[in-house]
């Protein structure tokens, strides 16, 4: 079955572009969900939005996004209005920076993505970005536009694609000296080599085993069982595969040439 992608658009290093493809590198889909349903007629109870004064429901024509700038005072923001701020991190990641990567403290990555050459004529150039990085051990710096925010991402070359991480703001992580500067007992150095033994005893090569759900799997059992009564409904068809966006590579060599040459006359300039 051929993936599903979160986000289509661009790859670009100065003069350097191609197509690429993301998807989320983790999941949740196989987790055990439940709906809530009406006990008595086991029908499915859905969610409305309701008009906090009027007490009816609101169409989805006339929702809208509210700021608040006092009680019960708002100013409403249209699609028209959320369009209007779109920026080129919407559909282009262009690397700006590099950085050595071991230098992004782990606390600062949130969420894996998988990128990959979404056109087989920019297989080439987004191979030379990623083994570039590859043989200098750095990472790529951008921003891309995810639900409607701008985010700031890294680009790990990792086996032949590139893993893209989201990034934390600086605002959502907390000092680690406020929490551990308290922490001043020292180890007995005598009973060191005592955990070191029992550390040597337990130690084993990962496995995905190691975080298994216990609860998710006798959940399964118990839905399997009961799903045994019940007859197998039809699965509703799957979705048009999605148009991917033409192309705009241009010659790779070309394009570094041009990039290289742009870059050193800028010094000389400046």
């Amino acid at each position: 079955m051929a993936p599903k992608y979160y986000w289509k658009g661009y790859l670009k290093l100065s003069l350097v572009t191609c197509p690429v493809a993301m998807t989320p590198a983790t999941s949740e889909s196989e987790k055990v969900r439940f709906h809530t349903l009406n006990k008595e007629t086991g029908n499915r109870v859905v969610s409305r939005y309701i008009d906090s004064v009027t007490g009816k429901p609101v169409k989805d024509e006339n929702e809208a996004k509210g700021y608040a700038r006092g009680e019960n005072d708002y100013v409403i923001l249209t699609e028209d209005d959320l369009d209007a701020v779109a920026l080129d991190t919407v559909k282009t990641i262009d690397i700006d920076k590099f950085v050595p990567a071991d230098s992004i403290e782990w606390i600062y990555l949130e969420k894996p993505h998988y990128l990959m050459p979404d056109d087989a004529v920019g297989n080439e150039a987004f191979a030379v970005i990623r083994d570039a990085m590859k043989a200098d051990k750095v990472f790529g710096v951008s921003k891309l536009v995810m639900g409607r925010r701008e985010r700031a991402v890294v680009l790990e070359p990792r086996g032949e694609g590139i893993v893209l991480w989201t990034l934390r703001f600086g605002d959502e992580v907390r000092p680690e000296e406020n929490y551990f500067e308290e922490i001043d007992e020292k180890a007995d150095p005598d009973l060191i080599p005592l955990v070191q033994q029992l550390i040597k005893k337990k130690s084993a090569r990962w496995s995905p085993d190691m975080v298994s759900d216990p609860i998710q799997e006798s959940l399964l059992k118990i839905i399997a069982e009961k799903k045994k009564a019940l007859k197998p409904k039809k699965a509703a068809k799957g979705k048009a595969a999605e148009v991917a966006p033409k192309s705009n590579v241009v010659s790779i060599m070309d394009a570094l040439r041009k990039s290289v040459e742009a870059d050193l006359k800028g010094r000389k300039s400046g």
